[in-house]
Parts: C-alpha cells; sequence; structure tokens
C-alpha cells in the first residue's frame, strides 16, 4: 500500500513540474524577479540600487517602453484604471509627501504591487495594508506594453493546433481550422 501511495504522490509530482515547464511565459515577472532585494538608492536607475520611479521606468524599459524617471512624469501616462479593475502590469500611484503623486509601484496580481521601498529596497507590498499604502493611495495607470498584451484568440481556434499551409489542399476554401489569424 505505501508503495502504491508513493508511487501516486511521485506522479502528482511530476504532472506539476511538467505543467510547470509548460505554462505560458510572464514577461513582467521574469523582468522583476532577479531584481528583488536591489537596494533602495535616491535616484537609482539600475541594478545597484533604485528609487520607486527609477525601478518602473527600468522595467517597461526592459519591456520595450521608455517611462519617464519621476512618479508624477509617469501619472501624466496612460490611461486611468479603477481599483477594482487592476490588472498585473498597471502602474500604481501613491502620495507620501502630502502634496502630490510622489511613489510608483508595479502592480502584479492578488492585491500586490511590486515596488522600491525607502530602507527595504525591490519589495511586494499589499495594497490593502491598512498602516500605510492604503491611506495613500492615488491611483492608477495602464500603459500599452506590446509584450504583456495577452494573444487574442479567435473564437473559431479554440487552441486549435495551426495547420501549415502545405497541408492545406489547393482545390478547397480556407476555412477557420486552417488558417490562423496574426
Amino acid at each position: 500500500m505505501r508503495k502504491f501511495v508513493s508511487s501516486l504522490l511521485v506522479a502528482g509530482l511530476l504532472l506539476t513540474g511538467a505543467s510547470a515547464a509548460f505554462a505560458d511565459e510572464n514577461p513582467l515577472m521574469d523582468t522583476v524577479k532577479p531584481l528583488y532585494g536591489a537596494p533602495y538608492k535616491s535616484g537609482g536607475t539600475s541594478k545597484k540600487g533604485f528609487d520607486c520611479s527609477g525601478f518602473t521606468r527600468y522595467v517597461f524599459d526592459q519591456l520595450g517602453v521608455d517611462l519617464p524617471h519621476t512618479s508624477a512624469g509617469q501619472f501624466n501616462l496612460g490611461t486611468s484604471i479603477a481599483k477594482k479593475d487592476l490588472q498585473p502590469g498597471d502602474l500604481v500611484f501613491f502620495q507620501t509627501n502630502g502634496r502630490s503623486v510622489s511613489h510608483v509601484g508595479i502592480y502584479i496580481g492578488n492585491n500586490t504591487f511590486v515596488h522600491s521601498e525607502s530602507g527595504r529596497g525591490i519589495v511586494n507590498t499589499k495594497l490593502s495594508d491598512p498602516y500605510y499604502w492604503s491611506k495613500r493611495y492615488v491611483g492608477a495607470k495602464r500603459i500599452s506594453v506590446p509584450a504583456l498584451n495577452p494573444m487574442i484568440v479567435d473564437a473559431n481556434q479554440k487552441k486549435k493546433p495551426a495547420v501549415q499551409a502545405a497541408s492545406v489542399p489547393e482545390t478547397k476554401p480556407a476555412t477557420p481550422e486552417t488558417t490562423t489569424k496574426k
């Protein structure tokens, strides 16, 4: 019985590992993960140290988008997004100086954003933090980042494998199953 249970456990672990190997790429997290732990540095724009807008600018630059190096300048870009509509990659803004937008981070999902925090460097923080961040939240902006836009799949192509043009008979008209849209 133990061998059977152990076999099931090993099979489950192998399947879990296999599904992770085939998971979709996440360009945002692939860019952010190596930066965790980088120190905070006022005016910083590199892995040696980032301020908040230097961090967001660096990440977006890696994804092919140029941002200004101030949180207020970044707040002037993109489309305003309601907090309930946040998606990974949206910029979230805060008023930490009591006067204007003065801090920015990148929403990564699950009510969490990643940012460069003074004294801590690159970290994840909950938007709902009742002691600091939730009280200072100003808004969010969505900036078009082609690397983060999901591919739109035609309803007729529901994850069907693409058929190569060489395999399509020339005498039959093309059908949704034999063509792909780009």
